[in-house]
């Protein structure tokens, strides 16, 4: 057992992998620690305030939980190259009547304020993805009773991540749905099996490992645990769950029959992240440059009022490929269900 599962008292080695933006509700992340497996508040694009907040609905629950928090890794992008796109899509932004940015924004998510603030009222467990965090950081989180865990996508990062000192790593496969976790988001992710991929980095690294990314069976858990993975993650099978926050339109969206596939983009926001093909992803993606966070908030306004307008072609709908294996229950009960062959 792991410093994660030892620490926690988890009865079952799965983790209820957190998604930003809405997904990820305090009630599901205390519905995955009812089952006996551990929820993440994620901090990503949400204000201090409403950090603490969800923080303090969940730890008034009595159960362990964690916060995921993304770290800076910018992409930067040209003042030249984001008018360029901001004109193309400001042509689909008008439908709604909706006024794109004009200029850049970057920013780097209250980094500090995040880190502050984990310093000052620690939780039991904190996780980073797209950057990593200096030594320092995550030393002084450890200082504080924390457990660090690093999102990597192959053993190269996994050997940095190791080497900053973290207690465990979530390896992240290129089939998980939303972002990728890549230290380096200038490319796209390698395209390895998560068996596979857990293999290199066990080989890499001794620090322990979590699998994410296609995780939709029991099966696929034990296979991952097989393979050396300590613990599984799951994002994408609980978009439907009764405590998920996702939008109407994204769960409408999760279960149209015309919708048959996943791709990577980073049409939406700058970064490679993968969700439901639409028509946003074949009309912008050829024409997208890279740049995080500036398209993440040249495109927000625009994604928003699709969703509450219901039109599912202009919103990212993050989603694995495992994303037919989504349906409506409790989270408590998909997560238990993940173990039966366990």
């Amino acid at each position: 057992m792991t410093s994660l599962l030892t620490n926690l008292g988890l009865d079952i080695p799965v983790i209820a992998a957190p998604m930003a933006g809405g997904a990820t509700t305090p009630a599901m992340v205390i519905a995955a620690a009812d089952a006996g497996g551990v929820g993440f508040v994620p901090a990503g694009y949400k204000a201090i305030d409403a950090l603490q907040a969800d923080i303090t609905a969940v730890r008034q629950a009595s159960v362990p939980f964690g916060v995921n928090v993304f770290a800076p890794n910018p992409v930067p992008i040209s003042p030249a190259d984001y008018r360029a796109y901001a004109a193309q899509v400001q042509r689909e932004a008008d439908r709604f009547g909706v006024t794109l940015p004009a200029e850049p924004k970057d920013d780097d998510d209250a980094w500090a304020a995040k880190i502050d603030l984990l310093l000052s009222d620690p939780v039991p467990v904190v996780s980073f993805t797209f950057g990593l965090p200096d030594t320092a950081t995550i030393s002084a989180l450890q200082k504080q009773g924390t457990v660090v865990i690093q999102t990597v996508t192959t053993a190269e990062e996994a050997r940095v991540a190791a080497s900053a000192g973290v207690d465990l790593l979530a390896v992240q496969a290129s089939v998980a749905g939303g972002h990728s976790g890549t230290l380096t988001p200038s490319g796209p992710p390698t395209e390895v099996p998560i068996g596979e991929l857990i293999t290199q980095v066990t080989h890499a690294v001794d620090t322990p490992v979590i699998a994410a990314g296609g995780i939709t069976s029991s099966a696929a858990v034990a296979a991952a645990l097989h393979s050396g993975a300590s613990a599984v993650a799951v994002g994408t099978l609980l978009l439907l769950a009764d405590e998920s926050g996702a939008s109407a339109t994204h769960q409408a969206a999760l279960q149209d029959p015309a919708r048959t596939e996943t791709v990577l983009t980073r049409a939406f926001t700058g970064r490679p992240a993968r969700g439901l093909r639409n028509s946003f992803i074949d009309t912008f993606e050829s024409h997208a440059p890279l740049g995080y966070p500036a398209i993440h908030h040249l495109t927000s306004p625009l994604r928003k009022a699709a969703a509450a307008a219901g039109v599912a072609d202009d919103v990212h709908l993050w989603a694995g490929t495992g994303y037919r294996q989504a349906r409506r229950a409790p989270t408590a009960a998909i997560l238990t269900a993940l173990t039966s062959a366990l």
